[in-house]
């Protein structure tokens, strides 16, 4: 029996490779050893990186740059995936908030927020998306997703009445969530 088809469905390899570039290499190695043999390329995703570009290659949609802040709160150019037809948007929170940017020495995990995360999903927004799918993997913050209502207007008080500072330390000290905003 000969071989026709082989399908290559890998995630991703943490920091290192996309789903999508290690199914290509994984296409490249069978075709060494089986050069007629079609591949067929199906990057998966677990919610982390890699999510956005996989439903949205699969949807017909494109990819979309953004500047925003990483999880410490720097300016950072992240994607996420619109497809305007569905008026749809793939958002990681790994894009924004991910481990990815943040060097192993720097990850200071109290302070770290999801701020950028509403600022993509403030950008959707404005480019008529409605519906909304988040991949929460990968994401170097434990903010309980505060710092991305934050960024849609949410207000996060302490008991004086004061506005908590960003990152999921400060969440020791909530006593209010305002959500006029």
């Amino acid at each position: 029996m000969k071989l026709k088809r082989i399908i290559c469905a890998p995630d991703s390899f943490k920091e290192s490779m996309s789903a999508l570039e290690a199914a290509r290499a994984m296409a490249r190695g069978v075709h060494r050893v089986f050069p007629d043999v079609d591949c067929v390329l199906v990057p998966m995703a677990d919610g982390g990186e890699g999510t956005a570009e996989t439903l949205v290659d699969a949807l017909g949609g494109e990819m979309v740059s953004v500047e925003c802040v990483d999880a410490l709160g720097r300016a950072h150019s992240a994607e996420y995936g619109i497809v305007s037809e569905r008026k749809l948007a793939v958002i990681e929170m790994a894009a924004a908030s991910g481990l990815a940017q943040i060097a192993p020495a720097e990850r200071r995990i109290l302070e770290a927020t999801t701020y950028g995360v509403g600022e993509l999903i403030l950008d959707a927004l404005d480019r008529g998306a409605r519906t909304f799918i988040l991949g929460i993997g990968g994401s170097a913050t434990n903010d309980a997703g505060a710092g991305m209502a934050a960024a849609l207007g949410v207000k996060f008080l302490d008991s004086a009445g004061k506005q908590l500072p960003l990152g999921g330390g400060a969440l020791a000290r909530l006593a209010q969530i305002d959500l006029t905003g």
